[in-house]
């Protein structure tokens, strides 16, 4: 390995993680400034007790952090993706029919408009989430979320569909972005890829049940069309989830409930080697115009783009697609369940490689052999013919693979971006190129072109190939740089770790990970 290539994640001894020896002298003062510096440095200041810890003391504690942290993650973005994937599913049991969807792309639109309400929330919702608790505002945009869900039986053609569409993704847009500003809080850099794939799995594995509970849904015998009943109890479940939620979601480990001040210490401190900070809450403009003009930000921003045009029909199109090999609408149904068990498996996989091999610095390689992955499985959708339905079922269920790419993707960037500011407005923008993504890819897909939607599959080979490239430049551009930190004859440190809120542009200590 060059030293151009050399990965900067783990080369500090597992004593150093392990001991606050290396942490900055914290003046223990009665007034601390927490506008400039991360409010982290009020814990490391106001503590008196052991400042050095054990490795097994550690894994203690990240063990408990992960026990009330990863369940409730989880259960919010399954139920997020659940929401999401009915629509495709619902298709099968009238939607299109009673809300006059089968007329030219109305259905496509249907389905991307949703993440143009998701580009117009983000960053209202991202900004919300830096000046006031996390649980708060995600507590609310749940609930309203799941109002505005249980409300779309109301609509009854589809110009109503549109607007009940977008305004759901409007109030959905800052979950993303919040699970990865809670987890750049709550974990080092070599253990975030994983946790993001923990939770971000939940949108394939929620494909498993789904179709079954949608199934069973649809065969309801009431005064309502069977989509309607569909729903009706997904926005009751909703609903509940984002009042109680305020109640479970620790944001960030410097207020969270349930933890000592030793424990609190412990979690805090470790977290200097991300030279990251945890929290501060006072915005600052010059951050979001130093990302503006950050290349590293629109390459990742590009690949998020570009990647995610894939997953137009992997969420929108797949139970039709299937549906048009010649299946009913149960097996239909049924022969979704494998493809979001491995579409989860991914979307796990590629992050714990991630995690388990940090030290080879390959997540940008994952991301790439991702794209690849998905590139194959649109080239076989366009090549096989149409009686060969298990070269085709094969084809559908890799072309998720793209998932476990952009898992890793939001790992990356929160851990090679410091600065909390800078960080939570990075979040919504990689959102933004995600959602912008999922609007373009549904309306590729033409209705005059099912049921092989040729042309579709073609676009989704060359944007998910043309992601692949801009990964591994995003990857070469993180080399240079930290070539030039390290001629520059200042080396890695973390003495500015939570100090003045640097970001990883003028912290000259700061390292990418590749």
């Amino acid at each position: 390995m060059s030293s151009l290539d050399k990965p900067r994640e783990d080369h500090v001894s597992e004593k150093a993680k392990s001991s606050s020896s290396n942490l900055p002298e914290i003046e223990k003062a009665a007034t601390l400034d927490t506008i400039h510096n991360d409010e982290a440095i009020k814990v490391l200041a106001n503590y008196t007790g052991d400042e050095t810890w054990t490795e097994e003391e550690e894994k203690k504690l990240i063990r408990r952090i992960d026990w009330k942290l990863m369940p409730i993650l989880c259960v919010t973005y399954g139920l997020q993706y659940y929401d999401k994937a009915m629509f495709s599913q619902a298709a099968l049991f009238g939607i299109r029919n009673d809300l006059e969807l089968n007329v030219g792309n109305r259905y496509a639109f249907s389905a991307a408009i949703l993440y143009l309400g998701f580009i117009v929330g983000a960053y209202p919702a991202m900004t919300l989430a830096q000046r006031f608790p996390i649980e708060r505002i995600a507590s609310t945009i749940i609930t309203l979320w799941g109002i505005c869900l249980i409300l779309t039986p109301v609509c009854s053609n589809y110009r109503a569909l549109y607007a009940q569409r977008f305004f759901l993704g409007m109030l959905e847009s800052g979950i993303s972005p919040m699970f990865m500003l809670v987890v750049g809080g709550w974990y080092k850099k070599n253990e975030q890829a994983f946790r993001m794939g923990i939770w971000y799995s939940c949108t394939g594995y929620v494909s498993i049940f789904s179709p079954l509970i949608n199934y069973g849904l649809g065969h309801i015998k009431g005064s309502l069309s069977p989509w309607k009943y569909m729903y009706l109890v997904a926005g009751a479940i909703t609903i509940t989830w984002g009042i109680i939620l305020v109640f479970l979601l620790p944001s960030d480990p410097v207020s969270a409930r349930g933890f000592n001040d030793r424990q609190r210490y412990i979690a805090v401190a470790r977290l200097r080697v991300n030279n990251s900070g945890v929290r501060n809450t006072h915005y600052k403009k010059g951050q979001v115009f130093e990302l503006l003009g950050d290349l590293k930000f629109w390459l990742i921003f590009l690949t998020a783009l570009l990647s995610m045009i894939a997953n137009g029909p992997i969420s929108t199109f797949i139970p039709i697609i299937i549906n048009s090999f010649g299946f009913s609408t149960l097996n239909s149904l049924l022969l979704v369940m494998p493809q979001g068990f491995l579409g989860g498996s991914y979307q796990l996989l590629a992050p714990y490689l991630a995690y388990r091999f940090s030290e080879k610095g390959i997540r940008s390689w994952i991301v790439f052999t991702a794209q690849m992955i998905t590139t194959l499985a649109a080239i076989l959708l366009v090549a096989l013919p149409l009686d060969a339905t298990g070269g085709l079922l094969f084809a559908c269920y890799i072309l998720p693979a793209v998932g476990g790419g952009y898992a890793v993707l939001m790992g990356l960037q929160i851990a090679n971006i410091a600065g909390y500011t800078k960080r939570s407005i990075a979040s919504s923008g990689l959102y933004i190129g995600y959602c912008l993504g999922n609007f373009t890819g549904p309306l590729v897909y033409k209705e005059m072109d099912a049921p092989r939607y040729v042309p579709g599959f073609i676009t989704v080979v060359v944007t998910s190939f043309a992601a692949g490239i801009t990964v591994l430049l995003y990857r070469f551009v993180c080399v240079w740089e930290n070539r030039k930190r390290d001629e520059s004859g200042i080396s890695e440190g973390y003495e500015n770790a939570y100090q003045d809120d640097l970001t990883d542009k003028t912290n000259p200590q700061f390292r990418y990970i590749l």
